[in-house]
């Protein structure tokens, strides 16, 4: 396909090609929202349209967590910037060195933005920007570093699920003993309604996916690398459950292969989306202390799993805790404990007010529908029967309502909250 051009992004003055008026197509309800919101899925190129292609080329152009970009995006639009690079000039303020300039000047000519969005696009994903219905305020707080997009594979909606949503992370080279424990955590955090994130490597970020998924939870794989390449390559079956019965997101476009520094860069996404972080095992020079102190200087919780004193794995957890920068913790009722009660910037309170019902897209609201007034609840499988929908976007949906405050899991099974609120209301009152 052909490199891309400034012209290509519709700004005053010049017209866009016949051939670039496709919109994309989002591929699930949640992304139709989004589509409405954001103004793309329809026959026209809505004016959102330009500042997602100029992101989508500035996220191949710059690496993650460029804070020269950060700031020169904070003051203008992606489109002018896209444009400035092209005419070779910048803004005053903009922070450019003039080598810099030119750099970015020499990428932009071959890169085609449409073929990026084409590409996730046809593996059923999309690409988000600040300004979505779908984007996750909270990754605001990284300020200039903030993701300038995020690419998505999955059906959820990544907003309200990471509204619930606590990292389990560790060392690649865990013990047996750090496996378990991350596996029970993943376990015992999607029974109680949180959902999972972490980085999809091997060891303990595994442990914790798997432990998510063998109870039927929800978790997202936050990667280095492009969310259609399969790294590690022994992970590539469990990156696909993920997708499937989660999410895979980030902030590098598709094909685009890990290094060292990625690796670190996407750390401080782990640590920015999420409301708390457990470090389960790790050395002192591990990378996830480095999802730690990110999670720590953004005011999250930070939390440690306390291990043997003659592992090597366990002394950075251990030297955390002794610091005061993170609080022991040994199983998931009290991470909910710690986390449940902040972050209100984060998400609503579960004991405030419930939304109302007609707020809900079409496919939320048969979910909800579903969903039994008895105590007992009922289990995904059977929720599925009753609203004909696929059991992984049931449970994708079931994870939304419970980050709302409609429904709460009890073990295997999904119930309505009977909590009432300052109005009155109760979930069943929602039918």
């Amino acid at each position: 396909m052909p490199g891309f051009r400034p012209a290509d992004l519709h700004l005053p003055g010049r017209e866009p090609r016949p051939d670039q008026l496709r919109p994309p197509q989002p591929a699930t309800a949640t992304a139709t929202a989004t589509a409405t919101a954001t103004g793309t899925g329809t026959s026209d190129p809505p004016p959102a349209e330009p500042e997602r292609w100029a992101r989508a080329a500035l996220s191949r152009l710059t690496e993650p967590g460029d804070a020269v970009m950060g700031r020169w995006l904070s003051h203008t639009d992606a489109a002018t910037v896209v444009r400035c690079i092209s005419d070779g000039s910048a803004p005053g303020g903009a922070g450019l060195e003039p080598g810099r300039l030119a750099a970015y000047r020499a990428r932009l000519a071959g890169i085609d933005p449409q073929a990026d969005l084409e590409r996730v696009r046809s593996r059923g994903g999309r690409f988000i920007i600040p300004g979505d219905i779908e984007w996750p305020s909270q990754l605001d707080d990284l300020g200039p570093g903030r993701p300038i997009g995020l690419w998505l594979l999955g059906t959820g909606s990544l907003r309200l699920l990471a509204l619930r949503s606590v990292s389990v992370v560790g060392a690649r080279a865990c013990t047996a003993y750090g496996a378990h424990v991350a596996g029970e955590l993943g376990a015992q955090l999607a029974e109680r309604g949180w959902v999972v994130v972490s980085g999809a490597a091997y060891g303990i970020d595994a442990a914790a996916h798997r432990g998510a998924l063998a109870v039927g939870g929800l978790t997202i794989g936050v990667l280095a690398c492009g969310v259609d390449v399969s790294y590690p390559q022994g992970h590539a079956e469990l990156i696909r459950r993920i997708s499937e019965q989660g999410l895979l997101l980030s902030e590098l476009p598709p094909g685009e292969h890990p290094n060292r520094f990625r690796f670190v860069l996407r750390n401080r996404v782990i640590a920015a989306l999420t409301r708390g972080t457990v470090v389960v095992e790790a050395a002192t020079r591990s990378g996830a202390l480095s999802t730690a102190r990110r999670a720590h200087d953004l005011n999250r919780q930070v939390m440690g799993v306390a291990g043997p004193v003659t592992s090597e794995l366990s002394a950075g957890v251990h030297a955390l805790i002794r610091s005061g920068a993170a609080t022991l913790v040994t199983d998931a009722a009290e991470i909910g404990d710690l986390i449940g009660a902040i972050g209100d910037d984060l998400a609503p309170r579960r004991a405030g007010p419930v939304l109302p019902r007609d707020l809900l897209e079409p496919a939320v609201a048969r979910v909800l529908e579903a969903v039994p007034a008895k105590a007992e609840g009922a289990p995904v499988e059977r929720l599925a029967r009753q609203s004909g929908l696929p059991p992984d976007e049931v449970l994708q949906r079931l994870y939304e309502l419970g980050s709302l405050g409609f429904v709460e899991r009890s073990g295997a099974h999904w119930r309505l909250v009977r909590r009432a609120d300052p109005r009155g209301l109760r979930g069943e009152d929602l039918r």
